[in-house]
């Protein structure tokens, strides 16, 4: 497979955050768009050759699209291996375990967050470091310079590949894995909190239900909560991801997950209810018939952090909050 050098001219939109790039749909499908930025966050990382990047999404429209061209390009810029959640598939916490869990140099998630999806919605790309966090300020705004200095792109003379089986293969050079986007980050939360003790809890009167919004944590949620810790069937809604969301927008408030607060405010409400953004990285937390901001569930967890099998010896500190406050 013969690596392309592809001509090109800067785009001068391409200033990511530390949330990375977002756009319109049709703005990423310009010819060379996506590829400049994708090129120049891989210009910001010299140290690539050989090593290992984690790839997914949370299921957006054009997310498949944008995996095959991140693929073609990663193998013809010198990285080792990619993993690939199945179908393209990452939540935000998950790219961090894996990048953690498999010493991966980096990962790149597709996502706009809270954003609509569809065709006519928003798009968005963004880089974590090997901490598993989002890209410092050094390093976004080395890709921004590398934006505005592109001439060309590298990618590689090759067909799409098949994203939706599990396994490895080669492509060119380079190694890719296709895994469970779900199953590691599972584990994790095993060892992080008490599921016996969950479980007991929601196999007896205790109610809840979850409302994953049509976007990419239905899978972990339908894994956790009732398969792993037995809640009913049903307990999880909208669990499927879906590319436009189900014609919603995947942003964990009153307005637009209005349907599981009105089941939290209903007569015979469950005890308690939770909804997620696009990716998975913010949270809404509902209890019978009252709501509660974000900074206090996290106050919440962290008074009662000691009760965590993960953090029995207390607290060294909170760097970042999940919910947004």
């Amino acid at each position: 497979m013969a690596v392309l050098q592809i001509a090109t001219r800067p785009f001068a939109d391409q200033r990511p955050g530390t949330s990375g790039l977002r756009k319109k749909v049709k703005v990423f499908q310009q010819p060379h768009y996506l590829e400049n930025f994708v090129q120049s966050v891989f210009s910001a990382i010299p140290d690539r050759a050989g090593q290992t990047l984690v790839l997914g999404g949370d299921g957006r429209f054009y997310n498949r699209e944008a995996i095959q061209t991140i693929l073609r390009m990663a193998a013809a810029n010198g990285w080792g291996k990619v993993i690939v959640g199945r179908g393209g598939l990452f939540s935000t916490p998950a790219v961090s375990t894996i990048i953690r869990a498999r010493h991966a140099h980096g990962g790149i998630i597709l996502s706009a967050s809270h954003n609509a999806g569809g065709p006519d919605h928003d798009f968005g790309i963004k880089y974590n470091t090997a901490n598993g966090g989002p890209a410092s300020e050094k390093i976004t705004d080395a890709i921004w310079a590398a934006s505005k200095a592109i001439q060309s792109y590298q990618t590689l003379d090759s067909a799409d590949v098949d994203i939706d089986q599990d396994g490895e293969f080669l492509l060119g050079d380079m190694r890719v894995e296709i895994c469970d986007p779900v199953a590691e980050y599972v584990e994790l939360m095993a060892r992080i909190f008490d599921f016996a003790a969950l479980r007991r809890l929601l196999q007896g009167p205790f109610r809840m239900r979850f409302d994953a919004l049509h976007a990419i944590t239905g899978p972990y949620a339908h894994e956790i909560f009732e398969e792993r810790l037995g809640a009913p069937a049903g307990t999880v809604v909208n669990g499927v991801p879906l590319t436009d969301f189900g014609g919603g927008h995947p942003d964990p408030n009153l307005v637009y997950a209005k349907p599981l607060a009105d089941h939290l405010f209903a007569e015979d409400a469950p005890d308690f209810g939770a909804a997620s953004d696009g990716d998975g990285d913010r949270n809404m937390i509902l209890g019978r018939q009252f709501f509660v901001t974000p900074s206090d569930s996290l106050a919440v967890l962290a008074a009662h952090a000691t009760a965590i099998p993960a953090y029995r010896q207390g607290l060294k500190g909170i760097a970042r909050s999940m919910p947004t406050s």
